[in-house]
């Protein structure tokens, strides 16, 4: 997968690198935010029928079908679906359910892909469309450094009012992952991304070593015809589960806050929606 890179920390007196990845269908089998409308239904943040629609939108992005003009609609009907939940409440239910939902989902060669990349001392950044109260617990539970989702704007009494302060998707992705380059000191033409989606292409094409995992259609063309390479995972399994010593529990989350450029509140994601990395505080095992 990483090559003989993997093997090996890399000479620290070089330029940092990293290896950015979405997370739907790339590191994990499902949609992050749709895997939770049960847990937001049985919260009272959503009904029945919403239940119903969100099952159907999972069906749609599992079976890859979702294009632009179909996320943006998916998009619109969350977002307004979201307006007025308490922000406090949606973290304290991703929290008390990440672990039933999440962890069995988490794909085995994704979890050894990321383990390898920080053997090789690189950063994890994940970048995700999803909405960061669902994608930094995810990212603190599969140990990456840093992470980049979308943002909801949330009102002075602790709601979404609806409206998207950060929206992380197609060239926003991009432009996050060379914002981070600028600021964390990257050399991105020695860095690595990994995405299922044809709306990453310009994450794909931002670094020297791009991979598509599990792409769609249209990504898998893209792919053949620039030479990338193509990798199938499909083994999920619970963290715990994986060999002791290649478990990522031991190593610390350093979440970094999205607010990697200030793009975006013209289109947005309703997925509800970090920090400089925190070296100081925790010390970083592979």
């Amino acid at each position: 997968m990483v090559g003989a890179y993997a093997a090996l920390v890399e000479n620290h007196s070089l330029p940092r690198t990293a290896a950015f990845f979405d997370l739907d269908k790339t590191v994990i089998a499902k949609s992050s935010t749709l895997t939770f409308s049960k847990s937001f239904y049985q919260g009272g943040l959503i009904n029945r029928r919403a239940v119903l629609r969100t099952a159907y939108s999972q069906f749609v992005f599992l079976a890859g079908g979702a294009d632009h003009d179909q996320m943006e609609r998916m998009r619109e009907y969350l977002s307004a679906l979201c307006k007025g939940w308490n922000v406090q409440q949606v973290r304290e239910i991703v929290a008390e359910t990440l672990h039933d939902l999440i962890d069995p989902i988490i794909y085995d060669e994704a979890a050894s892909l990321i383990e390898e990349h920080h053997t090789a001392g690189r950063d994890v950044v994940i970048v995700s469309t999803s909405g960061a109260e669902v994608v930094e617990p995810i990212g603190e539970m599969l140990g990456a450094d840093r992470v980049v989702a979308t943002r909801m704007v949330v009102g002075d009494d602790g709601c979404f009012t609806g409206e998207i302060e950060y929206y992380a998707y197609g060239p926003t992705k991009a432009e996050a992952v060379r914002q981070l380059a600028e600021s964390e000191g990257y050399d991105l033409a020695r860095c690595y991304a990994y995405s299922d989606s044809i709306t990453d292409v310009p994450m794909l094409e931002s670094v020297g070593h791009p991979h598509a995992v599990n792409p769609d259609r249209a990504l898998r063309r893209e792919a053949l015809s620039r030479d990338w390479p193509v990798l199938v995972f499909n083994r999920p399994v619970r963290l715990k589960q994986r060999v002791p010593g290649l478990s990522m529990s031991a190593r610390p989350a350093l979440v970094a806050a999205a607010a990697v450029g200030a793009a975006a509140a013209t289109a947005g994601l309703v997925w509800y929606a970090s920090r400089r990395r925190a070296n100081a505080l925790a010390s970083v095992t592979a």
